[in-house]
C-alpha cells in the first residue's frame, strides 16, 4: 500500500491549519469510514494508542467524545460537538483535548470527489496564533500523518473487500 500524501499547512500569525490527503477510495466510503464509531478505534490516532469511543452522536448538535490510552500512560480524552453534518461532503465540529480545557478548535472535513479518488481538506481554526503554534509543537504534524496513513490502510482493505 503506498502512503497517502499528507500536506499540512500553518500559515505564520494565523490561526488555521489546513490538511489536505487524498485517498485511492470512493468518497461514500471515506465519509463512511469517518463517520462510523466502530471504525474510529481502527485508524484514529498513532498506532501505540488504543482509542475508545465513548460517545458518537454523527448529526448537528451531536456530542463526540474519544479516549485514547497507551501501554504506559494516558488516559487521554478529546471531545466535541458536530455543528454541521453534509453526507458525503462536510463535516463541521469542534475539538477540545481534556489535558488543556479552554483551548478549542472548528474544524471542517471537507471530501470531494476527484476522477474515482477522495481529497480530504481538514481545516482546524484555533482561537489564537498561540494555540495554533501548541498544537503544532505538541507533535500534531507526525500524529496526523500516522493518523492518514492508518485511515487510508482501512479504506484499501474496505476497497478489497468491496465486489466491483
Amino acid at each position: 500500500m503506498t502512503k497517502p500524501s499528507l500536506n499540512i499547512v500553518a500559515e505564520p500569525a494565523t490561526q488555521e491549519i489546513v490538511m489536505t490527503c487524498v485517498f485511492d477510495a470512493p468518497r461514500e466510503l471515506v465519509f463512511q469510514a469517518y463517520t462510523d464509531p466502530n471504525a474510529i478505534p481502527k485508524w484514529w490516532g498513532p498506532k501505540r494508542m488504543t482509542t475508545t469511543v465513548e460517545r458518537m452522536e454523527v448529526r448537528p448538535g451531536g456530542i463526540w467524545r474519544f479516549v485514547q490510552s497507551e501501554p504506559d500512560g494516558g488516559p487521554y480524552a478529546f471531545f466535541g460537538v458536530y455543528h454541521a453534518i453534509v453526507p458525503p461532503e462536510r463535516i463541521v465540529q469542534t475539538f477540545e483535548f481534556e489535558g488543556a480545557p479552554g483551548h478549542v478548535s472548528l474544524e471542517t472535513a471537507t471530501l470531494e470527489d476527484v476522477r474515482g479518488k477522495t481529497k480530504l481538506t481538514a481545516s482546524s481554526v484555533l482561537q489564537s496564533v498561540e494555540d495554533r503554534d501548541s498544537m503544532l509543537q505538541a507533535g500534531m504534524e507526525d500524529g496526523a500523518r500516522e493518523t492518514m496513513e492508518r485511515f487510508a490502510d482501512l479504506l484499501q482493505e474496505a476497497v478489497k473487500g468491496t465486489p466491483r
